[in-house]
């Protein structure tokens, strides 16, 4: 088997290396000096750059202006943007748009793609229901009016809902049934409620309250919401992988460089073994977030595999979740107090680590989950 990623895959790392390249990750005040978001907007010329470079049309079709990429061209593209803690909705607005392309009626694409990939238009996706525990689903609920769906319940920490234009939310009809709803953010009976996530970033809860949403404007295929769930994780994922690379090269880094006793703590066993531990780990999440990210596109293309899809990316949701903290915190400790200066941007990748483990929630509900997709698909 071929496992090289194709030269389109690669040019979108190269072109989104380049768009990163300059992007500082202490480019805002520190979440841990500021008492509420750190900044009241994502970042505009990150995102005009990456509209520049095509890359928010990375994952749409040529007919709505894209390059025609799959989920692992995404997934390439935000390792890179977690690597400069890029705060930009890179992950929501393309894997809402990504929903829409695949399974949205032909009015709700011509309103949102072409915009949307010249990031003239943004998306973000409420992903994590009313608490962050239960299905985001259940949290809404939704009933058809005439020509118009109604909805109503809250969802929580919707990233950067502030400055979105449209929000994608899943809700359920009360028949087990769950749909996606594209709502702007402007429409009568939405409000938002400030939030602030661990990394300082603006969230906000989402209230709705008999908010009318067109029947063009709402996807009925359950699979809709599926496939946004699983890209929404599996990006997350991503930005995981990328962050805990860009701090274990700080690690090596500073390691190399101080000295105790007359040599480098990085030639001391200790040090070394520790350094290696996290290198294993994060090796581990790469194998799992392609092979979900994989998963996820050999799907959609018909292909099946032992389990379904959604086994692979709690495989992939376990090691990040896991993989990730271990990661920065082994960096905490083998920079010792220096880690914790405020001037130094390590502190801020603990921030975002910590934001990003939360956001994919514990291994043990994964490990569950996966337990439950085994017992209802035995193995051969």
């Amino acid at each position: 088997m071929d496992f090289t990623f194709t030269e389109e895959q690669q040019a979108a790392v190269e072109a989104a290396r380049a768009v990163f390249a300059d992007v500082a990750p202490d480019g805002v005040p520190s979440p841990a000096l500021t008492p509420g978001a750190v900044a009241d907007d994502f970042d505009r010329p990150l995102w005009a750059k990456l509209a520049g470079s095509d890359l928010l049309g990375l994952v749409l079709a040529e007919e709505h202006g894209g390059a025609g990429l799959d989920a692992i061209a995404l997934c390439l593209v935000l390792r890179e943007a977690g690597r400069v803690l890029a705060r930009v909705p890179l992950l929501e607005h393309c894997a809402a748009a990504m929903a829409v392309q695949a399974h949205g009626s032909p009015e709700l694409a011509a309103a949102l793609l072409p915009a949307a990939g010249r990031g003239t238009l943004v998306l973000t996706a409420a992903a994590h229901g009313r608490s962050g525990h239960d299905p985001a689903e259940l949290a809404v609920t939704a009933r058809l009016d005439g020509g118009e769906w109604i909805l109503e319940g809250t969802q929580t920490a919707v990233p950067w809902a502030q400055n979105a234009d449209w929000i994608a939310v899943p809700a359920h009809t009360g028949e087990g049934e769950a749909v996606l709803a594209f709502v702007p953010r402007t429409v009568e009976g939405l409000a938002l409620a400030e939030q602030v996530s661990t990394s300082g970033e603006r969230l906000a809860e989402l209230a709705l309250d008999g908010v009318r949403v067109d029947r063009t404007h709402l996807i009925d295929n359950p699979e809709a919401w599926e496939r946004l769930r699983l890209l929404l994780a599996t990006g997350t994922c991503a930005l995981a992988l990328g962050l805990g690379e860009a701090v274990l090269g700080m690690t090596s880094q500073y390691t190399g460089k101080r000295e105790q006793f007359g040599f480098p703590v990085a030639t001391f066993q200790a040090v070394a073994v520790q350094a290696a531990d996290r290198y294993i780990d994060l090796r581990a999440m790469e194998v799992t977030l392609w092979q979900a990210a994989w998963r996820l596109d050999a799907a959609t293309g018909g292909a099946g595999g032992p389990l379904p899809s959604p086994g692979d990316v709690a495989v992939a949701k376990i090691w990040a979740s896991e993989g990730v903290r271990r990661v920065v915190q082994t960096a905490q400790h083998l920079h010792g107090g220096f880690g914790a200066d405020t001037d130094y941007p390590l502190h801020r990748y603990h921030a975002w680590a910590k934001q990003l483990e939360l956001q994919l929630g514990p291994a043990a509900a994964h490990e569950e989950a996966l337990g439950d997709l085994l017992a209802a698909h035995p193995l051969a």
